[in-house]
């Protein structure tokens, strides 16, 4: 089977969308390494609620919700909008877990690094907006293609290599990195997403965790 079109081995740069902004939400700049950083202008952050977006099909789901396609009214962002159930997230014992996830991801700033732009809850749900990779999966990408050209393979170790040197240089360990967890953007550009098992730590880590099909042998 011939392996699925190559893509140019740095693939070009998203077209620009407005950023997505609340009435008075933090503005977002871009440094020389093209990586975004937060503005030195913070303004305090508005409440979102879900009446705030118009809800479309469904992306995926999850052990705890749902992922749907989404637009904010106010600036028209399309976003994906991650559904979590709270008495499933309790009932699991990973409320923890969640809201580190939320506080790590919501500091990272890097084109082949999901965004996670914001979040908010109401009595029974938590929502999570982000980014809306367009093309989904890569482990699903991968399924639809049956092999990548050794062309393809190389840009995305490349973009792949760059997300984890900036998430080690913040020390972020993501500790979950697999197809699944990887998106394509709607340019064909790689990104790390579910960062549910991540920690900050300026420390070695001995947890055993992450994805059983996934360990390299030496955990074993």
């Amino acid at each position: 089977t011939p392996p699925c079109p190559a893509r140019p081995l740095l693939p070009p740069a998203p077209p620009s969308a407005p950023p997505l902004r609340s009435r008075a939400a933090m503005a977002i700049s871009t440094d020389s390494r093209g990586e975004e950083k937060p503005s030195q202008h913070s303004q305090e952050e508005k409440r979102w609620v879900l009446s705030d977006f118009d809800v479309g099909k469904a992306l995926g789901r999850g052990k705890f919700g749902h992922v749907y396609l989404a637009r904010e009214k106010r600036s028209s962002h399309i976003v994906a909008l991650k559904v979590l159930f709270k008495s499933q997230l309790k009932q699991s014992q990973v409320e923890h877990q969640l809201r580190r996830e939320v506080e790590i991801q919501s500091h990272l700033r890097h084109p082949n690094i999901l965004r996670l732009y914001g979040y908010f809850y109401d009595q029974t749900r938590v929502y999570l907006i982000l980014e809306h990779a367009a093309k989904g999966e890569l482990y699903k990408e991968l399924q639809r293609c049956k092999h990548f050209s050794e062309r393809r393979s190389a840009t995305y170790i490349a973009s792949l290599a760059r997300a984890l040197i900036y998430l080690h240089g913040k020390h972020v360990i993501h500790r979950d990195i697999k197809p699944e967890n990887l998106l394509v953007g709607l340019q064909g550009e790689l990104k790390i997403a579910d960062f549910g098992w991540s920690v900050h730590t300026f420390n070695r880590r001995r947890t055993m965790c992450g994805t059983l099909d996934y360990l390299p042998p030496e955990m074993g």
